[in-house]
């Protein structure tokens, strides 16, 4: 069997390919540049958001929603304002403290209701023909029910993300204090922690010790977290760190007592509202359950009466 010239290029053109590529897989070929190194170890600035960015495409479609995107942004963070509130919150919900980006997204959800709203309306008048005013305004509230709705799950967001943050930080703080008691530093013992450990506390001290690596010192770096999430518990456990590292102070047994604070606060919490619940469990009991007891306990005597009348 001959080969022709066509063939055997192209059986050598795979072979070459083939060695290519096995020859760039190889391990000394895919070791890691500076950059790739150097990132784990610093935190990056927080990227602006790409809703609000230049437009680098040439579509016709995003050339003309870009601007009106962020054109009806600053309509709404002009109307709205808050900006420290948003950007706090942001914070609190592990997000990069980026308004504009928010506020973009408000519209979005804003446009979202409004879509909603029309469509209903346009059922409405095809079916009732109801008044063009009174549609008019449904299509305005639904626009704004859906920027009030971005807003509060962006409220929602924090608040779960610290209740999270909050079931966790017992934990953290005894493992904290057993790093600690076994001998290891702060920095070490958070170190091994954050690398034992994942969980929502647990990458906010990941990035503090990002930020000690970049240069800032551990109690700055720990102020940033309490400065972020705005817990009561989590401040005051940053305090004890940041005392037991500047003066000295045996910082297991602050960890222990911040670790049983907690727990005792959550136990309190858990009390309350299961008082809470004992009161809400009270309506079916007294609007349901206790009139039909006492129908049931009631009925058989009016029938009686009936019957010897």
């Amino acid at each position: 069997m001959t080969m022709t010239p066509l063939l055997g290029g192209l059986l050598g053109a795979l072979l070459g390919t083939g060695l290519l590529l096995t020859y760039l897989g190889l391990p000394h070929r895919r070791r890691p540049g500076l950059e790739a190194r150097l990132v784990p170890y610093l935190r990056d600035t927080p990227r602006p958001s790409r809703l609000l960015s230049p437009v680098e495409s040439t579509s016709p479609l995003r050339a003309f929603f870009a601007p009106l995107l962020s054109d009806s942004a600053q309509v709404v963070e002009r109307f709205l304002g808050g900006a420290t509130s948003v950007r706090s919150r942001l914070m609190r919900a592990g997000k990069a403290p980026d308004v504009d980006r928010f506020r973009a997204e408000q519209v979005i959800w804003g446009a979202a209701g409004a879509a909603a709203g029309a469509a209903f309306s346009l059922l409405a008048w095809l079916a009732r023909g109801a008044s063009p005013v009174s549609l008019v305004l449904l299509v305005l509230c639904s626009a704004l029910a859906g920027i009030v709705a971005r807003d509060q799950w962006l409220s929602r967001q924090a608040n779960t993300r610290e209740r999270q943050m909050l079931a966790e930080f017992p934990t953290i703080a005894e493992l904290l204090a057993l790093a600690v008691a076994a001998g290891e530093g702060a920095v070490g013992a958070l170190e091994r922690v954050t690398r034992l450990s994942h969980g929502e506390l647990s990458g906010e001290l990941a990035r503090c010790l990002a930020d000690a690596r970049a240069g800032a010192n551990l109690p700055v770096a720990l102020q940033g977290l309490a400065d972020r999430t705005g817990l009561v518990s989590l401040a005051r456990f940053v305090d004890g760190i940041v005392v037991a590292v500047e003066r000295g102070t045996p910082l297991a047994e602050v960890l222990r007592a911040q670790a049983q604070d907690v727990r005792e606060a959550g136990r309190r919490a858990t009390m309350e509202e299961g008082g809470k619940k004992e009161i809400t469990m009270m309506v079916p009991v007294v609007f349901l359950v206790l009139p039909v007891t006492v129908l049931f306990a009631v009925f058989p005597g009016f029938s009686f009466m009936r019957f010897t009348m």
